[in-house]
């Protein structure tokens, strides 16, 4: 039977012919392939697809993953990501090193946090213009965030949109350069011998590493499986990043991991998947209904990204005011809807 995966001559040429290949899950803007080359040896093929959108965005999402594969590739010893083995731009094809995961694992965050801070090194003000800057929260997102406060009938402090306009400024990445994966969700890290590395980069930019780092507090805004992560593994984690980072850098990560999660928490578009990104208001969709992504709904991701606001900006110098309107949003949602639950831990990433 003939083997379907996209492998062009110069491919067969230079790696392998193919005698198999089993088609893996991906997403709607990808198919992926595990694929047996005829030399011996197992190879990954992933191939941008259109996904509804427009061929223009699909050029633009594999130049991008083939440019972050190549920046990632500075890291050895271990690595961060998987080799790069050939690319056909002409097809969009990615032929990538397989990886062994080695699935579960109860103490996952620290390997995950120490391979997101080696992964946010590797590029500095040199590598400006490799990757597109990362996009923050906008005027638009802190209008939305009032406005659902109003329908909420939660008096909004008079401090709070200076403070949100003030975040917004803080959080501008023009002067940050740390290559951020741009979903480092859970599945997109992969546990092997080597440590974790972490695959799927179309959403690859420059910015602010902290906003990533903030995956951990925030609930992992841009993932399907949002959970909660407290206390000790918590600290453990947020101080192997800091503690890598300071050792490959030589100085302190940039920066307020209170803004980080400000940020998440005033965007609308991180309560929902890629694709529905950027079409509606979805903070204004929470008072009429409760969308599911995942297992989790928009309320419940919204109470937790408030409750942690709300504790990060107690005795915040530039969110106090925020802090106070976090915790009564908070209250509010609860009260409205006592049956809303709290994220998942993170001992369950693993059972989804």
């Amino acid at each position: 039977m003939a083997i379907s995966v996209p492998f062009s001559d110069e491919l067969r040429y230079s790696l392998g012919r193919p005698t198999a290949a089993t088609l893996l899950d991906s997403s709607p803007r990808s198919r992926v392939w595990r694929v047996e080359l005829g030399a011996g040896g197992r190879v990954i093929v992933k191939q941008i697809t259109d996904g509804g959108g427009s061929g223009t965005d699909a050029d633009a999402r594999y130049a991008r993953e083939a440019t972050a594969l190549r920046l990632a590739a500075r890291a050895t010893r271990p690595a961060v990501a998987p080799a790069l083995l050939g690319t056909d731009p002409a097809a969009r094809v990615l032929v990538l090193e397989h990886l062994d995961d080695l699935g579960a694992a109860d103490d996952w965050m620290p390997g995950y946090a120490e391979s997101l801070a080696r992964l946010h090194a590797l590029t500095g003000p040199a590598d400006a213009g490799t990757l597109p800057t990362w996009s923050g929260p906008s005027a638009s997102d802190t209008a939305s965030f009032l406005a659902l406060a109003e329908a909420l009938d939660v008096p909004v402090p008079p401090a709070v949109p200076g403070e949100l306009a003030d975040l917004i400024d803080r959080l501008d990445p023009s002067d940050h350069h740390a290559f951020l994966h741009g979903d480092p969700c859970p599945g997109n890290d992969l546990r092997t011998t080597g440590g974790v590395r972490f695959v799927d980069f179309e959403q690859a930019s420059l910015g602010n590493g902290l906003v990533e780092l903030a995956y951990l507090r925030i609930g992992f805004p841009t993932c399907w499986c949002a959970m909660s992560v407290t206390a000790a593994p918590l600290a453990e984690a947020e101080e192997t990043y800091r503690t890598t980072w300071r050792s490959l850098t030589g100085t302190d990560v940039p920066g307020d991991l209170a803004d980080a999660c400000a940020g998440w928490l005033i965007r609308g578009d991180a309560l929902v998947e890629r694709a529905h990104r950027e079409t509606v208001d979805h903070l204004a969709r929470v008072p009429a209904e409760d969308f599911e992504w995942g297992y989790v709904s928009a309320r419940e991701r919204l109470v937790h990204r408030l409750d942690v606001v709300a504790d990060l900006s107690r005795d915040h110098d530039h969110l106090h005011a925020l802090g106070h309107l976090s915790k009564a949003l908070a209250g509010r949602l609860v009260e409205r809807w006592p049956t809303l639950r709290p994220l998942p831990a993170h001992d369950t990433r693993h059972r989804y």
